[in-house]
């Protein structure tokens, strides 16, 4: 046995997981060149190296789960240098400037809306769902627009701001069940596209705005972010904040819905960033709290993460069932990718490495609302 095989199936066996084994997260390895590149490349390695065929398993949510409940991301301190300069362009780098805060929307978001809606719920919601008592996504997807709504006591007349409002589906609920006019803004362009016309054909008191977070204006009763957070990065929650801040009025309510971690780093995993989420920075609970202070009061923290599993899990079977449909227009590699980030992220939340939280926040000297929490 070569020394990188021996060194990868050590590391491997110390969260459970064989090579060449039976159990349903065990790796089959078709390509010997596999240890070399996850060794030298590590997770970018190990995700790349599955879309071009190196190996298979037949449940990769599981064999995530275990990755990232053995936490062997740090226990596996070879090569510290990759990582330290990684943290140190971060820190002198300002990787979701203006400038560049349109990369993530030109490589995902505008990917193709054909192929999001396909396996999508029928709200168009590209985040966590809430599966209280239901196990059917379109169901769980409805109840978590229902609960961000009674969360920010929405009532008929308000004026609300949906910031990166995806496909609209958040604004056209907001409007249509809660009588409510609704401005959503998002930089990127199929989604505003799809969303303005989506909007039209209701006939709702929505309007959608093709706009950066940091050129908001006017005045609004409530706020609500779901999902964007994560792509705000660390150098710019501050100015997050106050955006949403000068934008909401006296007595207002801001929701922050959004992925966090449990420890304060920098960036995300390396092959998310490259293939999935360019430029992504998942915050800690400390990042915005630090990024809140002196504007906002926080009034709840609801942690859901264990239904983001729920969630990709259901995006999975959907997109699977909708692939016969999309392989003519995309490669073998490009399903490959997508069934690896759903169910790596699903694993990652079973194992509670990943969190999903709700924040309400109220401007500072602002009485505590009357409103449903949970």
């Amino acid at each position: 046995m070569r020394r990188t095989e021996r060194i990868v199936k050590g590391f491997l066996g110390q969260a459970g997981i064989g090579v060449n084994g039976d159990s349903p997260w065990d790796i089959r390895v078709h390509d010997q060149r596999f240890y070399g590149r996850v060794l030298r490349d590590r997770s970018l390695g190990l995700g790349e190296s599955y879309m071009e065929g190196w190996w298979d398993c037949d449940r990769l949510d599981q064999l995530f789960a275990r990755l990232c409940a053995a936490r062997l991301d740090e226990t596996a301190a070879r090569r510290p240098i990759p990582k330290f300069l990684d943290a140190l362009l971060e820190h002198l780098q300002n990787r979701q400037s203006r400038s560049r805060a349109g990369e993530v929307a030109e490589k995902h978001y505008d990917l193709d809306n054909r192929m999001f809606l396909s396996w999508l719920d029928r709200h168009t919601q590209y985040s966590c769902g809430y599966f209280a008592g239901t196990d059917d996504l379109d169901e769980a997807q409805e109840r978590k627009l229902d609960l961000i709504c009674r969360k920010l006591s929405l009532s008929p007349g308000d004026e609300v701001l949906d910031v990166g409002c995806g496909w609209g589906g958040f604004c056209s609920f907001a409007a249509e069940r809660y009588g409510c006019r609704v401005t959503g803004v998002n930089i990127a362009r199929e989604q505003v596209e799809h969303a303005r016309e989506a909007c039209t054909d209701t006939g709702l008191d929505v309007a959608i705005l093709r706009r950066d977070y940091r050129e908001l204006s006017g005045t609004f009763d409530k706020i609500v972010s779901i999902g964007m957070f994560e792509h705000v990065g660390s150098k710019n929650h501050k100015t997050f904040m106050r955006s949403i801040g000068n934008c909401l009025r006296a007595g207002g309510m801001f929701l922050l819905h959004t992925i966090g971690t449990n420890v304060t780093a920098t960036g995300c995993d390396a092959w998310i960033r490259k293939y999935i989420f360019p430029n992504g920075d998942v915050p800690s609970l400390a990042q915005i709290a630090r990024a809140a202070e002196g504007i906002f009061v926080v009034e709840d923290v609801h942690n859901f993460g264990p239904h983001y599993d729920r969630t990709l899990m259901a995006w999975h079977e959907r997109f699977e069932a909708a692939w016969p449909r999309l392989k003519k227009d995309y490669p073998e590699m490009f399903r490959r990718m997508w069934e690896y980030y759903l169910l790596s992220c699903a694993g990652a939340f079973r194992a509670r490495a990943l969190q999903v939280w709700q924040i309400v926040m109220t401007p500072m000297g602002t009485p505590q609302p009357e409103c449903r929490l949970t």
